[in-house]
């Protein structure tokens, strides 16, 4: 079957207003979703080209010089060559090494042709790039590794480099000193998905793993990812974390974590994502994935037709020109000391569809972010060339700011075309040439490109000594090689930093090598504690947890006494206590892994001091599993208490489900200080079904709140009136029975770590299974995303997770049956047994699949 594509209609600019009216007009000349039928086009819709042809420039592909001239910079910086093909091809990610060199990964297979075809071809690679000569420009490249499908992501670590190329995350090494990986060791298998000939869109470039980020915690996180890794003698380690955005990942002085996708050009976790997984009833999410920027306004330099969706209203504006961000990518924060002050911790956002790179001011204020706008009605750096395409960004060891330019037509994957961008993209050629590809570096004027460095050859003490430069490229290497080295003579010198009148975040980047090195004593911890700059008291706070949790292998002693600080930090009176809210949050979120109910009491009076304070709430509940009712009873005793605790403990408690622990939130709705509060709680808990209580609380008919009517609803209990009583549930036969809890057993081996022993899930990784219209649904979708994985968005009560379940096909029938059983009829479930012969069958009916599934395919099983 031949694949038509027809040609769009050109309308002027001055008459978008009239395309309503008109478009019956062009129908046989416009483009109808419904007919031609695109991946991405909606049935029925007009699309419309609303730049005449006169006003877009041509297309043809630049020089580096040419483009170099197209680049309208902000004032006082200037823009400058580093690398160009064919020294470098189709470059995505750029990282500039201990010794001056600089990584590229470069996408070599990327939309080779408009349907994709040679996708899967393994002809990506990672260079690395030299300046010989010194004079700024790369000229020699060394391929330290090819044979690729679509790499993604790098990271510099040891002696070696992560690489990403799905499924596979790699730690490569040279051992025998020739500039090239002999020797790959898999850290990951499920770092993004294979391409799919089959079905391309598991393979989508936009929707797999990448941007690996050593954090200021050590840690090892990614973006488009569900767990984070740490490098510790020699070897790696890996634990859940938070899905992180699309594409690009950075992170702050204060190890904030920031990431975007394509409308939404910047988010932020507040509040570290794993502290947040604490407590399975805590459901809100506050200080997860927060907005930091509201406007999405952008200031292209020339008509931007080419965009995905341009013929939609809103997307371009009057001239020609994209209105809002629409392939938001690539974050940095720039801490590179050589901008100036007023650049200092502000945001820079790629925008490679509208050819230009955003600067964003951010402005903290009561223990949350915010950006607004640099310039006025423009752009830090925008081209006139519609191929310069800005993808990622990093600092350097002179201060500057490098850009990696992938410099192509089609930078959308063809999964993600719509029939316009395809015909525009033909039309213009932009699907030639490929593989072309520059690296600019951006400075002030007069800062001259680095000279060649080499810390890796560098002394223990010097690496300790650039802890305190303003350059964060310098802070972060060191801090990372100081780990990695693990070298214990450099500890004198590390504690010296803490104690000394150093810079602020030579002391955190001590302390964080410190603990890395496991090194971390009680006196440098204390000092710490007392320091002038919030970021290093709070730095100090969080790396007192593996001393006060219970069974600390510091000494009870030792834990008391440590505790005792924190919890003073908290119960102080304003004029002594911690005031600055991020300091706040981190105390409230270092306390609750005390399981100390004095702690908790601590974080109580902090809370009702704090009133202004973003998340504190949500830090204290993420902490309290198990634990919620006591405080809640004492905090509703007191009318001075904070208003937002009580309702998050409330929430914690009802989703719960523990019926007596819901009776006492009965009794407190009806007669206690914080009733209202209790209520805001027990209404905004997510569920799916009422809690079957044994009798009618007495004390039910006492709330005198409007809301007594909605609480009620939330609650069942025998003879209930307007309750239909639930039909008795089919006891499970002998066999049945049996392969329950056979399921119970293959559930805590495979699916626990995901979902948790709980079936609530884990934010960021797995969706809960507690209540899931999917577990509880048809049988048929079921067994189908066992035997073939799901992938995409999916929505489960209510919240749309981003994930890629991988296929359990290879468990027998018997097997499948039996974990499908205990899901169905664990947690109060009372959904029917699933046949071992119900799977054989739908195993036999899509043996010819060999892709996961999607929701919307799903949705179209019964």
């Amino acid at each position: 079957m031949v694949k038509k594509h027809a040609s769009f209609t050109m309308i002027p600019t001055g008459s978008i207003r009239r395309v309503l009216r008109v478009s019956l007009l062009f129908a046989a000349s416009t483009l109808m979703a419904a007919e031609f039928g695109d991946k991405r086009d909606k049935p029925g819709e007009v699309q419309v080209l609303r730049v005449a042809e006169g006003e877009i420039p041509p297309s043809t592909p630049r020089t580096a010089e040419e483009e170099r001239q197209s680049f309208q910079l902000a004032p006082g910086f200037k823009i400058e060559l580093v690398a160009c093909e064919p020294l470098v091809e189709s470059p995505v990610v750029t990282q500039i090494a201990p010794d001056g060199r600089l990584w590229v990964v470069e996408m070599r297979g990327f939309m080779a042709a408009m349907d994709g075809q040679g996708e899967e071809l393994p002809v990506g690679r990672v260079s690395v790039l030299e300046d010989t000569d010194g004079d700024g420009r790369m000229d020699k490249s060394t391929v330290f590794l090819d044979g690729l499908v679509l790499p993604r992501a790098l990271l510099l670590v040891g002696d070696g480099a992560l690489i990403g190329a799905p499924p596979k995350l790699w730690y490569c090494r040279d051992t025998d000193g020739d500039g090239r990986a002999d020797e790959k060791t898999e850290v990951a298998g499920d770092f993004g998905t294979v391409n799919n000939p089959i079905n391309p869109l598991l393979g989508n470039p936009e929707q797999a793993a990448n941007s690996l980020l050593w954090g200021l915690d050590n840690w090892i996180h990614s973006a488009h990812h569900s767990r984070k890794f740490r490098f510790e003698g020699g070897k790696f380690t890996a634990a859940p974390s938070a899905y992180h955005g699309q594409w690009g990942l950075a992170q702050d002085d204060d190890g904030h974590l920031f990431y975007n996708s394509n409308q939404d050009p910047l988010r932020v976790d507040i509040l570290p994502a794993h502290y947040l997984a604490r407590n399975p009833d805590y459901e809100s999410g506050g200080g997860l994935n927060i907005r930091v920027y509201e406007d999405q306004l952008v200031w292209p330099a020339r008509v931007n037709p080419g965009v995905n969706r341009g013929y939609r209203d809103g997307i371009l504006r009057e001239n020609g020109r994209l209105k809002e961000f629409t392939a938001a990518c690539a974050p940095h924060i720039y801490r590179g000391g050589a901008f100036g002050a007023e650049f200092e911790g502000n945001a820079f956002i790629c925008e490679p569809a509208g050819n230009l790179i955003k600067r964003e001011i951010m402005t903290a204020q009561n223990g949350t972010l915010s950006c607004k706008e640099a310039y006025a009605q423009r752009d830090f750096i925008a081209s006139t060339d519609e191929r310069f395409r800005p993808v990622n960004l990093t600092s350097g060891p002179d201060g500057a700011l490098y850009v990696t330019d992938l410099y192509r037509g089609v930078l959308q994957h063809r999964e993600s075309f719509t029939t316009y961008l395809r015909g525009y993209s033909e039309k213009r050629g932009l699907d030639k040439p490929l593989n072309l590809g520059r690296i600019w570096r951006i400075a002030p004027e007069g800062v001259k490109p680095y000279a060649r460095v080499d810390l890796k050859k560098e002394s223990s003490a010097q690496l300790v000594a650039h802890l305190t430069k303003a350059n964060s490229w310098w802070r972060e290497t060191a801090q990372r090689l100081l780990v990695e080295r693990g070298d214990v003579s450099s500890v004198p010198a590390l504690k010296k930093l803490v104690f000394d009148r150093s810079g602020d975040m030579g002391k955190v980047h001590a302390l964080w090598v410190l603990d890395g090195m496991q090194q971390l004593d009680e006196a440098t911890v204390k000092a710490a504690l007392s320091a002038t700059a919030p970021r290093v008291r709070a730095t100090a706070i969080r790396l007192c947890e593996s001393v006060i949790r219970p069974g600390s292998a510091a000494g009870e002693e030792t834990r008391n006494r440590m505790l005792f600080w924190l919890t003073m930090l908290a119960r102080f009176s304003d004029a002594e206590a911690e005031s600055a809210p991020f300091v706040q949050q981190q105390l409230a979120l270092t306390l609750g892994e005390a399981a100390d109910h004095e702690a908790d009491r601590a974080m109580a009076a902090l809370a009702r001091r704090a009133v202004k304070t973003e998340f504190l709430a949500d830090a204290i509940a993420s902490g309290m599993t198990d634990r919620e009712l006591p405080l809640l009873e004492e905090l509703a005793a007191d009318a001075e208490s904070s208003d937002a605790l009580v309702a998050a403990l409330a929430r914690c408690i009802m989703a719960s489900r523990k019926v007596s622990e819901i009776e006492r939130l009965v009794a407190l709705a009806a007669a206690s200080k914080k009733s209202a509060a209790v209520l805001d709680g027990v209404l905004s808990a997510s569920l799916r079904k009422p809690v079957k209580l044994a009798a009618e609380p007495a004390a039910l008919k006492q709330i005198t709140d409007k809301r007594a009517g909605k609480f009620a609803a939330l609650l069942v209990w025998p003879g209930k009136p307007g309750v239909k009583p639930e039909p008795p549930l089919t006891p499970l036969t002998a066999e049945q029975q049996a392969r329950y809890e056979m399921g119970r057993a293959l559930f805590t081996g495979v699916c626990a770590a995901c979902h948790q022993p709980h079936g609530k899930g884990l934010d960021g990784v797995a969706p809960p299974l507690m209540d899931s219209e999917w577990v509880l649904g048809p049988e048929q979708r079921l067994v189908r995303i066992v035997l073939h994985g799901l992938t995409g968005p999916l929505s489960v009560k209510g919240k749309t997770y981003y994930l890629d379940m991988p296929a359990f096909g290879s468990l027998p029938d018997e097997q499948i049956a039996a974990v499908l059983t205990y899901l169905r009829r664990e947690w109060e479930h009372t959904g029917a047994p699933v046949e071992p012969a119900t799977v054989k069958a739908i195993r036999a009916a899509t043996a010819d699949r060999h892709e996961a599934w999607l929701q919307d395919l799903l949705r179209e099983i019964r």
